[in-house]
């Protein structure tokens, strides 16, 4: 019984050490600006990444840039592509080429010493790439 006891207590000690853990995960905030590439569709992408908490840049990081399209998550995703650190710390570059213009949900998946999940809105139209302007009535994609 005393076994029983002392290993229910010892298995307690290690999910409450895990939950500590848990709480002081690093997590991550992302700026990112794009602009149109030389090619219909292709975009080249800074993302700056930073400690949400203390703003320091989180650099060593293996990060992923994927895209999914809101209005029709289905039907309309790119493969995610590696990002390339910059010599700036936490500033990264990837480019992406995208099936369509409009908005899109950008997937920066990010792992090594922090691993994160951050998810960028923005809209991509043939000229410039900007914020996404809330709940647009239905219209029609350009391809």
């Amino acid at each position: 019984m005393r076994s029983i006891i002392c290993t229910a207590a010892a298995i307690a000690m290690l999910a409450l050490c895990g939950l500590e853990g848990a709480h002081a995960q690093v997590r991550a905030k992302a700026g990112v600006t794009c602009k149109p590439g030389t090619e219909k569709l292709q975009y080249d992408c800074i993302i700056k990444l930073a400690n949400s908490k203390t703003n320091e840049p989180l650099s060593g990081l293996t990060l992923t840039v994927g895209a999914d399209m809101p209005s029709m998550p289905a039907a309309h995703n790119v493969r995610p592509v590696g990002a390339a650190e910059d010599q700036e710390k936490g500033t990264y570059k990837a480019r992406i080429v995208l099936e369509m213009y409009g908005d899109w949900a950008l997937r920066l998946d990010l792992s090594g010493p922090v691993r994160d999940r951050v998810v960028k809105r923005l809209r991509f139209e043939r000229d410039r790439v900007g914020e996404t302007t809330p709940a647009r009535a239905p219209g029609r994609h350009r391809h």
